[in-house]
């Protein structure tokens, strides 16, 4: 039997979706579903679930900075094997409403039940319980697109029960739209947004990244300041859902509009790239974003560059030697920000992100917090050091 997880609740017309995160962003990322509206939410590993009305989820589309996807949960039926799963999905929506053969769709699949242990068997399963319906219902069937899909399905399956749910993001949230150039090994935008969030960084005093690569910290971190809502300047497969409300869908594009802060005089926000071109690349991003005006990157090494008047914040994504580096090299290069945070930086504060606990070491100053991250599958940690 399948039951449907929209239906609503008391007079309240929620709906179930769950909120896919950076690993050891869940609390943060919770924090910021519940801040735009979110009710009853619950972080977990790599996601947190919540409810919202249909209003809530178009802004989360819009204005959340931490997740990868939001699944809104259509469905949930006892699965155990093909045939249930097969039966399941024919029963889950109705699909003659849905999922037309002019449009296209695909499947995305985690987790395993009995006799359902591959990612992409499961999602064979899901496609051919919907092609098969759609030919018996008009002799034809859609397309499927891995790209640009019209519909994107999700799958999950654990303890003998699947959950299918829409993707109404249509590609990853972390993709705001203005990364055209990346440096070699380049962090998420929504990575960068959660580790600045951790930091409370905002707007009120300088923020510098002596190692700023391809300028993504510090593009999230002004972002974050203004309150210059993701989602905003991108198109969304929510708008070609079958229930989509466009009048709220435009009250919610308005209210994101309307959050932005104006008024906020930023102080100096630097970037110090020692690489011509990777600074280029930065200044390109920078520029993209909207942001020319307010982040000034430098070419060169940051051992001779000064500070603005502090305190303030410095933020480091340094590479690790896991993709880019020489773990030799990189000792040096870690001892002398080490060098420089203590000569220059006194009443700052330092977060840098680290992959190699042999390097960081090299810094000689000592960690006041340590937050477990994962960074492109990389165990991570984000470090606090509190300069004197």
């Amino acid at each position: 039997m399948v039951t449907w997880s929209t239906t609503p609740l008391g007079r309240t017309n929620r709906l179930f979706a769950v909120a896919v995160l950076p690993q050891g962003l869940e609390a943060a990322g919770a924090e910021e579903l519940s801040a735009l509206g979110a009710h009853t939410v619950k972080p977990g590993r790599r996601a947190a679930s919540f409810e919202a009305d249909m209003g809530c989820l178009y802004r989360l589309h819009l204005q959340a900075r931490l997740p990868f996807r939001l699944l809104r949960e259509m469905a949930h039926f006892p699965c155990q094997g093909r045939d249930d799963l097969y039966e399941g999905v024919r029963q889950a929506l109705d699909w003659e409403r849905w999922l037309h053969p002019s449009m296209s769709f695909r499947v995305d699949v985690t987790g395993a039940a009995p006799g359902l242990n591959h990612s992409h068997y499961s999602a064979l399963q899901v496609k051919n319980a919907l092609v098969d319906q759609q030919r018996e219902l008009w002799g034809r069937r859609s397309s499927i697109d891995l790209e640009n899909p019209d519909l994107s399905l999700h799958l999950h399956l654990s303890r003998s029960e699947a959950v299918l749910s829409l993707d109404g993001s249509g590609g990853s949230l972390h993709r705001r739209g203005y990364r055209a150039a990346m440096g070699a090994a380049p962090i998420k935008e929504n990575l960068a947004a959660g580790l600045i969030h951790l930091t409370g960084w905002d707007g009120t005093s300088p923020l510098v990244d002596p190692c700023c690569g391809s300028g993504i910290l510090l593009i999230e971190a002004v972002l974050m300041a203004l309150q210059k809502a993701p989602g905003l300047n991108r198109s969304f497969a929510l708008e070609g859902w079958a229930d989509f409300e466009p009048e709220l869908w435009q009250q919610e594009q308005e209210r994101a509009r309307h959050r932005r802060r104006r008024d906020l005089e930023l102080p100096p926000v630097i970037g110090f790239e020692q690489d011509p071109s990777i600074a280029d690349q930065a200044r390109a991003n920078v520029e993209a974003a909207g942001l020319k005006d307010l982040i000034s990157i430098h070419t060169g090494g940051f051992q001779d560059q000064p500070l603005p008047d502090g305190p303030g914040v410095l933020v480091c994504n340094p590479p690790y030697g896991q993709r880019i580096g020489d773990e030799a090299e990189l000792e040096e290069l870690y001892r002398a920000l080490g060098n420089y945070a203590k000569a220059k930086a006194a009443g700052w504060q330092l977060w840098l992100l680290s992959g190699n606990r042999n390097l960081t070491g090299a810094l000689r100053l000592k960690a006041e917090r340590r937050i477990p991250v994962s960074n492109g599958g990389i165990d991570c940690r984000w470090l606090h050091y509190d300069i004197r």
